[in-house]
């Protein structure tokens, strides 16, 4: 089971680093909604012994709102202020996929600077809730459209939700 996390895990920081790099904002919606998807089987698969009705809603709820709702809501702001393309960032596509990625190390570290959260939980947790933070701000301050900077604002959620997760224990759930 700890592998299943783990890959679910590396999928995440690979959409947080998929997201810095594109241009293409339907393509970063549909990164966006896949990890939004992700983030519901992460926790299911954190806790799957101990499932309850609590955690199918939370779940359900997730799945729900962050890989169809809020996709559907950008695809139409997209649709209305016509736009395709993030076209001239504040930082370069280049430059924020070099940046997205030394903030994976930058995140490691931080968190192993940290004090153990849950000693059950994978120690790729904290790294990639992290690293989701530090992503979804790369997007806020480095790109100039409206939709791309609440991209980032969903992306550092997803990963204030991840550092959640890891804080809470089992029996909470």
């Amino acid at each position: 089971m700890n592998l299943w996390i783990e890959l679910l895990l590396v999928s995440l920081a690979l959409t947080n680093l998929a997201l810095t790099s594109l241009c293409r904002l339907e393509t970063c919606i549909r990164v966006a909604a896949a990890q939004g998807i992700l983030l519901g089987l992460v926790t299911v698969a954190l806790h799957s012994p101990a499932i309850s009705l609590h955690m199918l809603v939370l779940v359900l709820g997730i799945i729900v709102l962050k890989g169809l709702v809020f996709p559907w809501l950008l695809f139409r702001a997209m649709r209305q202020a016509r736009v395709r393309r993030e076209v001239e960032p504040f930082v370069s596509f280049t430059w924020s996929l070099l940046i997205g990625t030394l903030a994976l190390p930058t995140a490691m570290w931080l968190s192993s600077r940290l004090p153990a959260a849950h000693p059950s939980h994978t120690p790729l947790l904290i790294p990639v809730a992290l690293h989701a933070i530090l992503a979804g701000l790369l997007l806020i301050v480095s790109r100039r459209k409206a939709i791309t900077q609440v991209l980032g604002y969903l992306v550092m959620e997803n990963g204030i939700y991840l550092f959640g997760i890891a804080l809470v224990g089992e029996e909470s759930v």
